[in-house]
């Protein structure tokens, strides 16, 4: 009898990796970089030997008894494994569970307990904090330890104590079947299928399990190619693991620097200005806080091109093969994106994306088109973050906590209107996992699309440009029914900051009197920390001649200095506005 094709199952994102594997088989796919007692050493694979070890785990994992449709928590280090073990999930269909481990030990036992993982896949480290807090122990029934190879570490010894098997071991005992030109058949899925789990940060609100599809890999792919213009055989020094997964599928080698990438701000910029250097590479992707690290360390920086043991000269660092920066995120400042580009060739842009878990990438701008929008971003008219990529319909509707079921067009508000983002297109995901109430809040339905809504403030200009006006949990209303008074986050915020002492604020609702008001928690700049002279009245007096200087803020009288903002660790840039507003209203009652 002969087996019918079901054409509506052909998806999967590793179908660009056997490509690459075919065309330039020796050419570079990754390259890891390890600081091995002050020299830094680099693992090499090309692209044939990727696909050709992540065929040969997604065998043996099979074997092992995960079949297409399980799922898996993976907390894997950025390392050659990491990228065979993934690429060898999606090609067997196993579903891989990815979390950000900045999110703190309870936030990572719920998302595992809504997962319902069959099967742990992690570092020695991951696997005692399982065993510690109980991470998927009603329903992990399989246990997979890896090291990264050369590391030193008895992985089969611990998996011995710990439970399961050792990466090492289990290829060992599962081979692939010695038979000539032998090529493990991947599991072909609808568009529409899940393929992955991408837990939120949790930094705007408890993480939510993102369901993807290979239709949503595919479409961000493509923007790669078609928006940013990624070409085969580029060279990227990629920061953020799910990123650096992009670099094969698009015939581009993920260089990986020695970082701890869920804390870039504590990444070494010698260590990064070193790979670009030896690569050559010529697309860096960076969260803001990385493009603040890099950009003042690179102004007098040590030369990148010399080995750590030299004794090196302070001269200003230029990263000249690359040929674009890629920055997402978070909003970053405009002085930090001015500073970064001092180290790039002229013309090379720092491009902007917006987007979040749920729906990336949404938007893009470049650096210089962005810093010609410093002047009304400064004066409280939120921050550009450019025109829609293609494929991508944004619309903005009116703010509301209701559900919204089902897509009108009489929903939409006009340019220059602010409202809350809703967007479109195949890279936006349909549901959470296991959250039905989390979906119905944030998703609409269109026919056969589904819309996200953002959780973001923000407008369309006439120009089609996008303008962000901050969260909508993060605006502070004030009176009454009949006449209520809206403050929003981003517009508010970027006025104050344009004073010398500032680093950074925040607007919070606190009560006074019975009555909510808004309140702006400052902090200051390292160096009006030091200066002996500062006076807080003289900066407060300042900031409410500012404050009425501009119609979005003259309602704004309050204020009080934080010693230090509470932060997400990934961004250091997402404010945990709901902890500085509990405080001030402890500093006021």
């Amino acid at each position: 009898m002969t087996e019918i094709l079901d054409v509506s199952k052909q998806a999967n994102l590793c179908r660009h990796l056997a490509h690459a594997a075919i065309t330039t088989p020796k050419a570079l796919a990754v390259a890891v970089q390890k600081n091995q007692r002050g020299q830094l050493n680099y693992r090499e694979i090309d692209f044939a030997a990727l696909h050709q070890q992540s065929d040969a785990i997604a065998y043996a994992l099979n074997a092992y008894g995960l079949k297409s449709g399980m799922k898996t928590v993976l907390m894997v280090t950025p390392s050659i494994e990491f990228f065979a073990l993934t690429f060898a999930l999606f090609k067997a269909g196993i579903i891989p569970i990815l979390v950000d481990p900045g999110m703190g030990i309870k936030n990572l036992k719920q998302c595992f307990a809504e997962s319902t993982p069959d099967a742990f896949i992690g570092i020695p480290k991951a696997h005692i904090a399982r065993k510690l807090f109980g991470w998927g122990k009603n329903s992990v029934k399989k246990l997979l330890t890896v090291t990264e190879a050369g590391s030193g570490f008895g992985a089969d010894m611990f998996a011995s104590i710990i439970g399961g098997m050792s990466l090492t071991k289990l290829l060992a005992r599962y081979p692939v079947p010695q038979q000539a030109n032998f090529s493990f058949e991947m599991v072909k899925l609808a568009d529409d299928d899940m393929s992955a789990i991408l837990f939120t940060s949790g930094s705007t609100g408890p993480p939510k399990g993102v369901v993807y599809s290979h239709k949503m890999f595919e479409a961000q792919i493509t923007a790669l190619k078609e928006d940013y213009g990624i070409t085969p055989g580029e060279r990227d020094l990629a920061t953020f693991p799910l990123f650096s997964l992009f670099g094969p599928a698009l015939g581009m080698a993920s260089i990986v620097p020695d970082m701890d990438a869920s804390k870039p701000i504590t990444a070494n910029p010698d260590f990064i200005f070193a790979a670009i250097e030896k690569y050559q590479c010529t697309n860096l992707f960076a969260n803001p806080a990385l493009i603040e690290v890099l950009g003042q360390a690179g102004a007098a920086d040590v030369s990148a091109t010399k080995p750590l043991s030299e004794a090196s000269v302070k001269v200003p660092v230029k990263l000249t093969s690359l040929k674009r920066v890629i920055s997402a995120g978070a909003p970053a400042t405009l002085p930090s994106i001015e500073r970064f580009t001092q180290l790039l060739s002229d013309n090379v842009p720092v491009l902007t994306s917006y987007g979040a878990t749920e729906s990336l990438p949404l938007t893009k701008i470049s650096s210089a088109d962005l810093l010609a929008t410093s002047h009304i971003t400064d004066n409280g008219g939120g921050i550009c973050v450019g025109s829609a990529v293609n494929g991508v319909e944004i619309s903005i509707i009116a703010i509301s906590e209701e559900v919204i079921t089902v897509w009108s067009d009489e929903l939409v508000l006009p340019a220059n209107t602010i409202g809350e983002i809703v967007v479109k297109g195949d890279m936006v995901s349909h549901q959470y996992y296991h959250r039905a109430s989390a979906t119905a809040q944030a998703k609409i339905s269109d026919g056969n699309s589904v819309l996200h809504r953002m959780g973001d403030l923000g407008y369309l200009d006439e120009a089609g440009l996008l303008w962000m006006c901050g969260r909508k949990a993060h605006r502070v209303e004030t009176g009454t029914d009949s006449k209520i008074k809206t403050f929003f986050s981003i517009p508010c915020e970027r006025i104050f900051n344009t004073h010398s002492a500032v680093k950074r604020t925040a607007l919070v609702a606190v009560t006074i009197y019975q009555k909510s008001v808004p309140l702006l928690c400052i902090e200051l700049t390292d160096e009006a920390k030091q200066d002996e002279n500062f006076d807080e009245s003289l900066l407060f007096s300042a900031l409410k001649g500012l404050a009425l200087a501009h119609k979005q803020t003259a309602a704004i009288s309050h204020f009080l200095i934080h010693e230090d903002f509470p932060v997400d660790i990934r961004h250091n840039a997402k404010i945990f506005r709901e902890k500085l507003a509990v405080w001030a209203q402890d500093e006021l009652d």
